[in-house]
């Protein structure tokens, strides 16, 4: 059929342009058909280009997504190290306060046992560190060194329920015992129904037994309980530290045991 229709085209042009009426019949019959033919190569030419930049899209848009990533990655690595200067800023301007030289110990293990909640630091007997040693942070107390080993030491944390602290309300001065109570914080207990305690109040330590210099923040009363019997509130307190979060810890290389005896000692003599 196409060799037909291209011997009338011939046959018409031999003709000298005089085209009858089967030239005429021919050019209705391939009139559409090359109208569908060219609307066919262009809609094929346009999915071409649309396929070639839409590849290109594709490999721009991979491009562009690494970038991300790796400013991503960059941005995060400069948020850890603008939060951890700040951190150390807080530390150093803790320690420029304090009254003694302290020892900076960073913390490199957590045991989460109820009774005995500890934290391990990377300090121990070779720089003289001792048990019975107290750890602060810039919130105030963390804990006290119950083992030391030649370069670690375990400290029991504040809020351990093996722990006791004498403590008192820093508003009035009225004394208790501050006892752990893990992941809740504290409870001070001892403290008489008709003492003048409020939510907000803040707990320190009393400086009672030589352990605890006076003063030293604990924490905050969140919550009170009156109870019909017996002499005592119960009293919530909520720390000051997120213990969940250490990092390094302070401590104090006075030994406040011997420093006890030699008081004890005059007071005999």
């Amino acid at each position: 059929m196409i060799l037909l229709v291209i011997g009338m085209l011939l046959l018409g042009s031999m003709l000298g342009g005089r085209f009858g009426t089967p030239h005429q019949l021919t050019l209705d019959f391939i009139g559409p058909v090359q109208s569908t033919v060219t609307r066919s190569l262009a809609g094929i030419t346009a999915l071409k280009n649309d396929y070639i930049a839409l590849w290109n899209v594709r490999e721009e848009n991979k491009r562009l997504q690494a970038l991300v990533d790796k400013y991503l990655t960059e941005l995060g690595e400069y948020r850890e190290g603008y939060a951890t200067y700040l951190h150390l800023q807080e530390l150093l301007a803790f320690k420029e306060k304090l009254n003694f030289e302290p020892l900076a110990a960073r913390v490199v293990g957590k045991e989460p046992a109820y009774w005995y909640q500890t934290i391990v630091v990377d300090r121990g007997k070779k720089d003289d560190v001792l048990e019975g040693m107290i750890a602060l942070a810039p919130n105030g107390v963390v804990g006290q060194v119950i083992h030391t080993a030649e370069h670690y030491s375990k400290v029991l944390l504040a809020i351990a329920p093996s722990s006791a602290i004498d403590a008192m309300i820093q508003k009035n001065r009225v004394r208790g015992i501050l006892k752990g109570a893990g992941e809740k914080g504290y409870l001070l207990q001892y403290v008489l129904k008709n003492a003048d305690v409020e939510v907000g109040d803040h707990i320190v330590t009393a400086g009672i037994g030589g352990v605890f210099p006076a003063g030293i923040p604990l924490g905050k009363v969140s919550n009170i309980i009156k109870k019909q019997r017996g002499m005592f509130q119960e009293i919530e307190v909520q720390s000051h530290i997120d213990f969940q979060k250490l990092e390094f810890v302070f401590i104090d290389p006075t030994d406040r045991r011997s420093v006890l005896g030699s008081m004890n000692l005059s007071n005999e003599r």
